[in-house]
């Protein structure tokens, strides 16, 4: 299973399969099951204000209220980890992408393997 890059961090531009700028990381959350990372882990800038690791605490902050994501869903994301994307745009829907879909992370830069319209959307 492939797993969130570790040096993922929020505020990073993300681009798409064709190289067009489509938001901001907004969140994260690494895997649970990622051996190197024990427990649920979140974006640092969080850790400081955050109440303790349950799952219902961990679902509330990866997830908005407004998210109409399945639990199926919601629990697969948090199995394999995922990068929650602030979208450019007014109206533009917040997505969530999985670590398959990352091609590279380099400097302020997640560039994906895949175009915006293959991200899943927040609801």
């Amino acid at each position: 299973m492939e797993s969130l890059p570790k040096d993922i961090r929020n505020g990073m531009k993300v681009y798409d399969s064709e190289d067009h700028e489509i938001g901001t990381v907004e969140d994260y959350q690494f895997s649970d099951e990622d051996p190197n990372q024990p427990g649920p882990e979140t974006s640092a800038a969080s850790v400081d204000q955050r109440e303790p690791d349950t799952l219902i605490n961990t679902l509330g902050r990866a997830f908005a209220p407004t998210d109409q994501l399945s639990s199926e869903v919601q629990e697969r994301l948090m199995r394999e980890g995922f990068i929650r994307l602030d979208a450019d745009g007014l109206f533009a829907a917040d997505r969530y992408i999985t670590p398959d879909q990352i091609g590279s992370v380099t400097g302020d830069r997640v560039v994906l393997n895949v175009k915006k319209s293959d991200l899943m959307k927040a609801e």
